[in-house]
Parts: C-alpha cells; structure tokens; sequence
C-alpha cells in the first residue's frame, strides 16, 4: 500500500463534520496527524469536546485533538444551533470525553507540523470557519509553499447561500479569514454548496446506516435523523445535504467529483453579500485561477463509499 496521506482536519463540529471525522478515521489510506477545533456551528468549547467525543465513537483515543480560535478575525461569532442543537452534536446521546485536549494551541500545531514535515507532505481538511487556518497562515507565511493542498467544504455559486441569500455558513461566518487562505497561493479545492445539495441523507441512505447495528452505526443514524430536520424543511427535499464528508470523500475517491480550475474571491466588505464567494466559472475576469471548484457529484458512489467505510467501525 502507498504511503498513507497525512492530513489535518480543521473542524467545528457539527453532525456533518463528525461524519466526515469518521470517514477518515475508518480509512487506512489517511494518517489523521491531528484534529483542530474551531468556533462555528456552537461555540469553541463545544466544538472542541465534540471533537474529542467523536474520536472516541471511533475507538481512536490516539488521535490528537487541539483547540483553536474562539471566535473570528474581525467579526462577532454567529453559530448554528438552530440546525444542530445546542450541542453541536444533538441527536444521538453522545458521553462525556475522557479523553483530553492537547496543550499546544491549534495555531502552533498547524504551523510546527508543516515546518516540521517534509513540504507538500500535509493537507489541510478545513470543514468549518477558516480562522485556524488563516491565523497560521499570517504567523508563519513559509507554511504556504510547504501545505500539500488546502481541501475545503465551504462557499457557493450556483446554489447560493445557506445563512444568507449571497454565502454559505463557513465562509460567512469568517470572511476576512476565508480571503486570507484564497489569496495564500496555496492549491485549494472546494467543496461548495453546488456539491453537498446533491449529496442527500435520502431515508434509504440513513436506514443503511442504522443497519449496520453497530454503536458508530446507530450513532451516524441518529446525528444525520437530527441533522436533515431542518434542511428537508428548507429546501424541501428526503434528506438534508451532507457537506462535510464531500472534503474526506474526495481524497479517497476524487473521481467521485468533477468541477473546474477558476478564481474564487471573497466579499468582505459589503453587508448585502459579506462571505459570498464570488466564483468566477466562466472566466469572465482576467483574475488568476486560484481554486478547483467542484460541481458535480457521483451521490450514489459517494453513501456507497461512506456506508462501506463506516461500516469497519464498531
């Protein structure tokens, strides 16, 4: 077997980014070298013990788990509970972690890791707000030529915006931070909302889960139960979009996504479209092409590889 891909994963848990957490930790091809928490689906001392309580779901105590930015560069927090809980993590009755957080900031992790690894050796999986991200980008730039790519779930185009007409909850939330990593000249591929709103938590698709008859089983049920509620009364659909695994997914099977090489700027100025990703598909500015901007998804191909990897967990 090839050299394992050593990731980070960024995250601020979340229903989806918990899937999503558990997708790379049931898949032998990825060496998951730490998870960061940062603020956004509920604030940071919630994201942070969702974290640790879904690596112990998975049995992987191992897995380092470091907190992070408690709140935006620039702007005032705004979370999500209205879509997943207080908690973060409602739905399934998750116990308290006895596992702890490391020491190190997240910051100093995400830096000293890449000036530490050989370059290109690490990719960074951001599935929440890009605060971490950004705020290590501008305490060490070196860290930019020596970052593998930049994986994200963030953003929209096509689809528009989730919490407000214009952008998407990730980028919105940190807008100047999310400007920041697109101007890094780091390779980035997103996973925007023209993606996840074709990944749908279809019954069937939820019952596989449920079928499985495992704690990692039932546990992925009952988040993704809680998780849909509020999207399939949104948008109308059987299921909600599952965003977040689209970015782990990819590094298995890119073959699963298709989309383009085009320039995507962020708005951070104005309050009408603050975070909107301006997406320049059709190559209308003379702007240089900083990001893979995925489209299309094989759905089907992407619940088989997700209930299949799941499925090694217990």
């Amino acid at each position: 077997m090839p050299d394992k891909r050593k990731i980070i994963i960024d995250t601020d848990p979340g229903q989806d980014d918990a899937v999503a957490i558990l997708l790379a930790l049931a898949s032998p091809e990825l060496d998951v070298v730490g998870i960061t928490a940062v603020a956004g689906n509920v604030p940071l001392r919630l994201t942070e013990k969702n974290a640790l309580k879904i690596c112990e779901l998975a049995g992987r105590r191992d897995v380092k788990v470091f907190s992070g930015a408690i709140r935006p560069l620039v702007r005032q927090l705004v979370t999500a509970e209205h879509v997943h809980g207080k908690t973060g993590l409602d739905g399934p009755d998750l116990p308290e972690p006895t596992m702890k957080l490391q020491e190190q900031h997240a910051v100093d992790f995400i830096v000293e890791t890449l000036m530490r690894e050989e370059p290109g050796a690490i990719t960074l999986c951001p599935l929440g707000p890009l605060t971490n991200i950004a705020l290590a980008l501008v305490r060490e730039p070196k860290i930019a030529t020596r970052i593998k790519e930049i994986v994200l779930m963030g953003g929209g185009f096509f689809e528009g915006g989730n919490v407000t007409p214009a952008a998407e909850f990730n980028i919105y939330v940190d807008p100047h931070a999310a400007d920041v990593v697109f101007r890094s000249g780091v390779p980035i591929v997103v996973m925007p909302l023209d993606v996840t709103h074709k990944a749908l938590t279809t019954a069937r698709r939820v019952e596989a889960f449920r079928k499985m008859g495992s704690k990692v089983g039932d546990a992925t049920a009952s988040l993704l139960d809680f998780f849909e509620r509020f999207d399939e009364e949104k948008y109308g659909t059987d299921g909600g979009p599952l965003h977040d695994p689209c970015v782990i997914a990819y590094l298995l099977k890119p073959e699963l996504f298709k989309g383009r090489h085009c320039n995507v700027s962020v708005e951070t100025a104005s309050d009408l479209t603050m975070g909107m990703t301006v997406i320049d598909w059709w190559g209308v500015t003379d702007r240089p092409k900083n990001a893979t901007v995925m489209r299309d998804i094989d759905s089907d191909g992407f619940f088989a590889l997700l209930t299949e990897r799941l499925g090694r967990l217990h």
